[in-house]
């Protein structure tokens, strides 16, 4: 049997206010013609279907329209909803669609999932758990404990319905766990909106050792392997959506299966999303501008951080913003605003001040315009906010 994992779509996501959504649609199409290519005989989606609990219509289309055509001819997909997902929006259609053989599950279930494959007629048997949280399982796990109580109780909790699931497991199927759920060992990125406090949500490998050839997971957007029993894997989101992940290359993973067998992996690399890459120019705003002369990264989201040792002109920020739509943030570096920020510490000048006065300094006296006062505090906030979102708040 020929399953494709994959996982964190997050479709209608967006990246400081740009749509993803053609590039969502692309990653689709590209999907579905590898499930074509591969002969595919079951897909496996680990969560995270959607970037919120209200996503907008037109990511949800996205989704159905895919659904369907991965579906074509009879071939099954399991769906389970991630932490960003509202597990009642995930299931609502299930009426509408369990008869193509898609199954949506929202909440933790008590059965396993069966699926047979048109072409090779052999049964898998899919453990599948859906974000597994405190308010999703309807219960608290410990009581005044501290966080590694916390997390030794939740990952038995995990270990416990991952086990009852798999007590329909039998030695004439393919065997398959799947689940979104941060795995002790894996690797973060910062665009993954976190499921613990602290350490207190994360799961012992030894928890998934359930008996099943593959292990399918979600939530962490590197494509990655856990050590564990058996085979335990992130298939990573199909594209990078935090400049944390620039560079990363992104992929869905094929597991080759038979029952009773080991799994053959193969991690097939999609071709259909933006680049995300961080530029440093140390030779300032003229690097900057060769870059652009040599449509350096042309389909790339830029994070551009510029050296200067004069104060950048409201012009110059309009004309980088005009020549490259791809230019997400400018950060501009001066090394002589490190002694004024210990100055700041010392005295606490207002931001605003603090840059009029590096300004005049840089320009022999003059005073900024207010316009480009507001710029540079936008640029501040801007990043402020980012980074922010990348500790969760």
């Amino acid at each position: 049997m020929r399953i494709l994992h994959t996982g964190d779509w997050h479709l209608g996501k967006t990246l400081e206010g740009r749509s993803r959504l053609a590039e969502q649609e692309r990653f689709l199409e590209e999907l579905v013609q590898l499930a074509d290519d591969q002969q595919a005989d079951l897909i496996l989606m680990a969560g995270d279907v959607y970037d919120s609990v209200n996503p907008p219509a037109a990511a949800e289309q996205l989704f159905y329209d895919a659904a369907a055509r991965l579906t074509e001819g009879g071939r099954p997909m399991v769906v389970i909803a991630g932490n960003h997902d509202q597990p009642e929006r995930v299931s609502s259609i299930t009426p509408l669609v369990s008869n193509r053989g898609i199954t949506l599950i929202g909440m933790p279930v008590s059965d396993v999932v069966t699926t047979v494959s048109a072409r090779t007629g052999e049964t898998a048997k899919i453990a599948a758990l859906p974000y597994p949280s405190e308010a999703r399982l309807n219960e608290l796990l410990a009581l005044d404990g501290d966080e590694d109580q916390l997390r030794r109780a939740y990952s038995e909790r995990v270990g416990m319905l991952m086990k009852r699931l798999a007590h329909a497991f039998t030695p004439g199927t393919v065997n398959l766990a799947m689940s979104h759920i941060y795995v002790l060992g894996g690797v973060e990125c910062d665009s993954e909106r976190p499921i613990q406090v602290g350490g207190a949500y994360t799961v012992d490998p030894s928890a998934l050792a359930v008996g099943a050839s593959y292990t399918a997971l979600g939530h962490l957007h590197r494509a990655q392997a856990v050590k564990g029993e058996g085979v335990i894997r992130y298939s990573g989101s199909p594209l990078a959506y935090s400049f944390s992940e620039a560079g990363q290359a992104k992929s869905v993973t094929m597991i080759d299966v038979a029952p009773g067998g080991s799994p053959v992996i193969e991690e097939v690399f999609l071709t259909s999303g933006r680049p995300l890459v961080r530029w440093k120019a140390k030779g300032g705003l003229e690097e900057v501008y060769r870059w652009l002369d040599e449509d350096r990264d042309a389909n790339a989201f830029i994070d551009l951080e510029i050296t200067l040792t004069e104060a950048m002109g409201l012009a110059d920020i309009q004309r980088l913003r005009k020549s490259r739509d791809g230019i997400v943030h400018i950060r501009p570096v001066y090394p002589e605003m490190e002694a004024l920020e210990l100055e700041i510490e010392r005295s606490r000048i207002p931001l605003p001040d603090l840059f009029r006065k590096f300004y005049q300094r840089q320009t022999g006296g003059a005073e900024p315009e207010d316009q480009l006062v507001q710029l540079f505090l936008e640029l501040v906030e801007e990043e402020d906010q980012d980074a922010a979102e990348v500790s969760g708040a």
